[in-house]
């Protein structure tokens, strides 16, 4: 995708919940799915360490654009409904508005 931002973030998964969270991402609604294509989430990745930690890569021409357009989406508010007790530190937030991209300091092209 040219002129895409790349994005990545972290998040932590509980200890407890890890092996639960890796099923319910294994069945991943069909319209959430729908959802993020649309939303022009591309090339979406979630890496999860044993311990928790969430590693999450995406490619989109605005990333901006694309959270408000998750926003937007019913079936977004749903999910995140459903995802959020899985999260250490959200301080009440939905798992996605938690999201803090990292800054990229090297990239190979």
């Amino acid at each position: 995708m040219a002129n895409a931002q790349r994005v990545c973030f972290l998040l932590k998964v509980r200890a407890e919940r890890v092996d639960e969270y890796r099923a319910r991402h294994a069945r991943v609604w069909a319209d959430m799915l729908t959802a993020l294509s649309a939303a022009g989430w591309h090339n979406y990745s979630l890496f999860l360490r044993e311990d928790g930690l969430l590693v999450g890569y995406l490619e989109t021409p605005d990333f901006d654009r694309a959270r408000a357009a998750m926003e937007e989406a019913e079936v977004n508010a749903r999910w995140q409904a459903e995802m959020a007790e899985f999260f250490e530190e959200l301080d009440g937030q939905a798992p996605d508005a938690a999201m803090r991209p990292l800054t990229e300091v090297f990239h190979l092209a």
